[in-house]
């Protein structure tokens, strides 16, 4: 498949794709890598109009991509939105160090100036000197696990003004489900909905994702939660996108706290969901 059969974006950069390896030498490009390029550039769209919401700032927009990888979403975003606007700093999070090497190197030969690469994990990003006080767009495309909580953690911390989400492979409430048995839904039928193991996998994921919109919500956040692409190009495919608006929702707060305790999983309050009391004086 040729480039000229894709859905590129205008103005998009095919030496780019080439160098990412999502297109050949030649232009072509496999099944696998259309589905890659699909996704990230329908996120993209998504990106895109939060980026142009943001008011006039100093410098111009800056963006932190948590479990950055190959940081294709984070070189895409450049080529076609700050490199155009010539302002503006996006900030690749990522713990393995190979990858940061890499991503720095290709920045360094595209001329992508104001594109940093940190080898740390999500979890400890906000610490980091070399970040600035705030970031105004937060963005984790499949951080595995509670990365993405860490991520959202890292947004609150930076006064993130949006935070886009695409959660993948959430084990921590599922394994909470197994040890605790939800020992309130134990004896009633609902206990059908995490007798198997797989079950238990996939109402653990659901149960995450619900419990990081509430959250938001109470931290202050609009939220949204819609799907990223079609099925046949990424199972993981739930996309939560949040808008803060200032005004924390006290009821979020509360049903939180009720889904917690009628699933047992009160323990990841502290842990997960700090500062709820936060939600305490709005509506």
């Amino acid at each position: 498949m040729k480039p000229d059969q894709l859905e590129l974006r205008p103005g998009q950069s095919t030496e780019l794709l080439k160098e990412l390896h999502i297109l050949t030498r030649d232009g072509s490009i496999n099944q696998d890598s259309r589905r890659k390029l699909k996704q990230v550039n329908h996120l993209y769209q998504f990106i895109e109009k939060l980026l142009l919401e943001l008011p006039p700032g100093e410098g111009g927009p800056t963006l932190a991509d948590h479990g950055a990888g190959k940081s294709y979403l984070g070189f895409i975003l450049y080529d076609l939105f700050f490199k155009p606007r010539g302002d503006g700093h996006i900030y690749g999070i990522e713990t393995r160090p190979e990858l940061v090497q890499r991503s720095r190197e290709l920045a360094a030969k595209l001329g992508f100036d104001r594109m940093s690469f940190l080898n740390v994990s999500a979890a400890d990003a906000a610490d980091v000197k070399a970040l600035p006080a705030r970031i105004d767009v937060v963005t984790a495309l499949h951080a595995c696990d509670t990365a993405t909580d860490d991520a959202i953690a890292f947004g609150l911390r930076k006064q993130a003004r949006s935070m886009v989400l695409v959660p993948c492979c959430q084990a921590e409430v599922a394994a909470c489900l197994r040890q605790d048995k939800a020992l309130a839904l134990s004896r009633t039928p609902l206990a059908e909905l995490w007798r198997h193991p797989v079950h238990t996998r996939e109402m653990g994921s659901q149960l995450t994702n619900v419990l990081r919109c509430l959250y938001l919500e109470a931290s202050g956040y609009q939220v949204t939660v819609t799907e990223l692409v079609g099925w046949e190009h990424s199972m993981k495919n739930e996309l939560i996108l949040a808008r803060h608006t200032g005004q924390a929702k006290h009821s979020a707060a509360q049903r939180l706290r009720a889904v917690l305790a009628e699933f047992g999983l009160q323990g990841l309050e502290a842990t997960r969901y700090p500062g709820l009391k936060l939600g305490s004086d709005s509506n």
